[in-house]
């Protein structure tokens, strides 16, 4: 009798099916991404023809965010409970109807009610489609290639917002701008029953409700705090939100240890492979999303552009960020994970010290050229993270792994804008160098933020505005060479921690990948029937 292990038969290559599914499934991507940012552009539009209150318009701004981080665990296991397809069509279907109802709003109340209705239903989208991936995309050099093409869709929705949405406001009314998914969403729902297959898992139980409630409150304070500590500092409410935040966390924790069917499977995260991955996802979305943060800020208050131009000098990064995403599966083929991810983040550190080379008064071109560099640079981390991280969970699993994926990078972004953000406040003030003889208000103003100055600027004489933008620049500048360079320490400390973390695992696809990266392919998964 003899020893030997018979080979595991290759997994199934995915078809035309399959690719032009994905096409379908970069829609839903690509449209959360773009919401984001046109809020942004039509608030000031909107704000007026509605006569919302500044309450009212954060509540409009933030709501859809707080929704959508709110619920992309409970989601996740959602979806692998009813199944994937089904709650990405209902999440499909309530995007486009909360589209249209915040496009004809007639009070800051219904848009609010709107924004909140888009946030519950964008909750369902990113979990759905990446766990949908993960099964429609077995063969593990297919699926990177798959994730590839998603991130670079979600990542190109942050610039395409402002673009599609400029356009969109100069030539029609504000409630355009919401208009701009439904037809995709229309789209996704005609084609998603035909082209993608359904998945769930059998043995997943009822949902808790206790667990969801739990998420939520540990979710919700911690972001809206994040939020609030970036904006007005280290405030007593902020802090103790985010305190509760984590309390309520812990509290989840320790309920899904003890749930026959928990609401987040923690056996996770004894996979180091999906530890590693994710812990590597949210450190890198920390700190290359506060530098984005940073430049766009830096492109119109440093630079004078307007939304619309900001984002078409974005474009390069954009391009940059396209080529990682769709190098990176390719390398991986050939060289291990760690060092592609690591290599990767190193790039993305020589982009930012380029970046400190920006100064006011010239072209943002040295800015750009930084931040395209970092963009290339984090292909590697976003496309082979996010394929660890899926590929690591058994494929019942998918969609708690998909949602601790966007969770993770949620609160990443979040933290990383408090903490640099307070960092680059400290140094701004501390730069900050005004002549004798200006307003006292226009002193505190400036003293506050350069959009304080540049406010305060407005109602001051040319010569005097002059002499109070000029040092608020240079003290601008100043903060944001200062991030930038706090972050690049970082990112090169989380380099080398990735890197020892990832070093057992070899490249994508060869035969023992599967069996380093962990169970792909759950006996427990069914298909469902339509």
């Amino acid at each position: 009798m003899s020893d030997t292990t018979p080979p595991s038969a290759p997994a199934p290559r995915a078809g035309r099916r399959e690719w032009i599914g994905l096409a379908v499934l970069a829609l839903p991507a690509l449209l959360v991404s773009i919401d984001v940012f046109v809020m942004l552009l039509a608030l000031p539009s909107l704000a007026d023809s509605l006569h919302a209150g500044s309450v009212q318009q954060l509540w409009i701004t933030d709501i859809y965010s707080f929704m959508l981080a709110g619920l992309l665990v409970t989601m996740g296991s959602l979806g692998d409970r009813i199944g994937r397809r089904r709650l990405l069509l209902i999440g499909a279907a309530a995007f486009g109807l909360a589209s249209v109802a915040a496009a004809y709003a007639v009070n800051p109340a219904m848009l609010i009610a709107a924004r909140a209705l888009l946030g519950v239903a964008g909750a369902t989208l990113a979990p759905s489609t990446l766990s949908l991936i993960t099964a429609m995309f077995q063969d593990a050099r297919q699926r990177g290639a798959a994730f590839g093409i998603w991130g670079a869709c979600f990542s190109a929705g942050a610039v395409a917002g402002p673009i599609i949405g400029g356009t969109m406001l100069a030539h029609f009314w504000w409630g355009s701008a919401f208009l701009i998914g439904v037809p995709a969403m229309v789209l996704l729902l005609v084609l998603g029953p035909v082209l993608l297959p359904e998945f769930r898992d059998p043995d997943a139980g009822r949902p808790d409700l206790i667990s969801v409630l739990e998420s939520l409150a540990a979710v919700l304070p911690a972001i809206w705090g994040l939020k609030e500590i970036a904006k007005d500092g280290w405030q007593p409410l902020s802090i103790a939100a985010v305190l509760a935040g984590l309390g309520f966390g812990i509290l989840f924790v320790h309920r899904q240890h003890h749930l026959t069917h928990p609401l987040l499977d923690l056996g996770l995260f004894r996979h180091r492979a999906f530890t590693a991955a994710l812990l590597s996802l949210f450190l890198g979305t920390m700190l290359t999303g506060a530098v984005m943060f940073f430049v766009t800020q830096a492109l119109q208050l440093l630079y004078g552009r307007d939304p619309l131009h900001a984002g078409l000098w974005m474009l390069p990064a954009i391009a940059a960020n396209t080529v990682g995403f769709t190098l990176s599966p390719r390398l991986g083929q050939r060289f291990r994970p760690a060092y592609l991810i690591g290599g990767g983040l190193v790039l993305a550190t020589i982009g930012m010290a380029v970046i400190t080379g920006a100064e006011p008064g010239s072209s943002p071109a040295v800015l750009i050229a930084g931040f395209a560099v970092v963009f290339l640079g984090s292909g590697p981390m976003v496309t082979l993270g996010m394929g660890l991280v899926m590929g690591s969970a058994p494929v019942e699993k998918a969609g708690s792994a998909a949602a601790l994926n966007e969770t993770s990078g949620q609160l990443g972004f979040a933290l990383g804008i408090a903490a640099l953000g307070s960092v680059g406040a400290a140094v701004y003030r501390g730069a900050l160098r005004l002549p004798e003889g200006l307003p006292a208000e226009a002193v505190r103003a400036a003293g506050d933020s350069l959009t304080g100055a540049q406010e305060a600027a407005r109602s001051l004489s040319g010569e005097v505005a002059d002499a109070l933008l000029a040092p608020a620049r240079a003290a601008f500048a100043v903060e944001l060479h200062t991030v930038v360079t706090v972050a690049g320490v970082l990112l090169l400390a989380t380099a080398a921690l990735v890197t020892a973390l990832l070093r057992h695992l070899p490249p994508t696809g060869r035969p023992s990948d599967e069996a380093a990266a962990g169970p792909t392919g759950g006996s427990g998964t069914v298909p469902a029937a339509g």
